[in-house]
């Protein structure tokens, strides 16, 4: 009768537990990769929505700051007005932060005085 030993069982069952850590720790990496992508996608998207809605205010405020509630209450922006080397323009800085994980994304711009 032919079979397996044990010793050659328990080799086997060795490296298919390394393998399946190793396949499970490799997935669980790149799905916090992909999370942390969607969110920086959304809050560049964010940023960029309130950057164009600061544009369109015929007078920009020094800074200004608020909520993008009640869609993203857990999301704030600011907005500051920088001097720029050039004279005509100014930097336009918009910041957008989770509160949660403090993940940020900063956007600027130049724009006329």
């Amino acid at each position: 009768m032919r079979g397996f030993t044990l010793l050659e069982v328990v080799v086997a069952l060795a490296i298919m537990a390394s393998v399946i850590l190793t396949v499970l720790g490799s997935l669980n990496y790149h799905l916090d990769i992909v999370t942390a992508e969607r969110d920086s996608t959304a809050l560049t998207i964010l940023a960029r929505n309130r950057l164009v809605e600061l544009e369109q205010q015929p007078a920009l405020q020094q800074k200004s700051e608020g909520t993008f509630a009640p869609s993203h209450a857990d999301v704030t922006w600011r907005a500051e007005l920088f001097p720029a080397k050039v004279p005509a323009l100014q930097k336009l800085v918009v910041t957008v932060q989770r509160r949660g994980d403090k993940r940020e994304v900063a956007l600027v711009r130049y724009v006329l005085k």
